[in-house]
């Protein structure tokens, strides 16, 4: 029953997080999605074309809560076959990691954008985020790679 319930929240979940990334989410060059919570607060991880090229990811280091400047590196993804920094899309604290992505890595696989997020965090540099790719534009950019 239990495990029913959380693949039914899980389901649930990734629908809403379908629905927001169509609205308020915004990507960077380096491969990293950035979804926008409300007041001044954010969601991140890495983008299906990243996971895609990293392959199987094995192990996350996700980052300590702390302010950090923007293209600062934060957090590290180990695959089967290569080693990624991810970056600090604009200068914030953060203010949760994704604990869960430690335990079970594989949620990078299968969710980069769902479940598989690496951490919140807060920033005042709304400016930055708008000026960050659309999915149109990332999806444009990453075809010329």
């Amino acid at each position: 029953m239990l495990k029913t319930l959380r693949f039914g929240t899980r389901t649930f979940n990734q629908s809403l997080n379908t629905i927001n990334r169509n609205f308020c989410t915004k990507y960077t060059k380096d491969h990293e999605w950035v979804n926008s919570l409300g007041s001044q607060k954010y969601r991140m991880g890495i983008t299906d074309y990243a996971q895609r090229h990293l392959g199987d990811i094995v192990f996350v280091e996700l980052p300590g809560n702390r302010k950090y400047e923007e293209g600062s590196p934060i957090s590290t993804v180990e695959s089967v076959k290569a080693v990624g920094e991810v970056f600090m899309p604009m200068e914030g604290s953060i203010t949760k990691v994704n604990e869960i992505v430690t335990n079970e890595p594989e949620l990078m696989n299968s969710e980069p954008m769902g479940d598989g997020w690496i951490c919140e965090f807060e920033s005042s540099k709304t400016d930055i985020f708008n000026s960050l790719m659309t999915e149109k534009e990332y999806e444009k950019y990453t075809e010329n790679q």
